[in-house]
């Protein structure tokens, strides 16, 4: 049953890679580099940055069928809190 599952849910403990943005295949890991080491502050910049967003097909890509911008925000406040 393992072996169905197309991608991992970003949320799960374990997930590698842990994508914040599935459409473009954006990490979480890049979201906090791009506010740690870019200075990204906000949604905008940071998809400006990492390309999150770009190719938004939501309902097809995101496990939860919704859109990553709420995800990419809780990416974006675990890197401002690194700062």
């Amino acid at each position: 049953m393992k072996d169905q599952i197309k991608v991992l849910v970003w949320f799960k403990k374990n997930a590698n890679p842990k994508y914040a943005c599935y459409c473009s295949k954006v990490t979480e890991e890049q979201v906090i580099d791009a506010v740690v080491k870019h200075g990204s502050k906000t949604v905008q910049q940071v998809n400006a940055i990492t390309g999150a967003m770009k190719n938004s097909n939501c309902k097809e890509n995101n496990p939860m069928g919704v859109c990553c911008h709420k995800i990419i925000q809780e990416a974006i406040n675990k890197g401002l809190a690194m700062k």
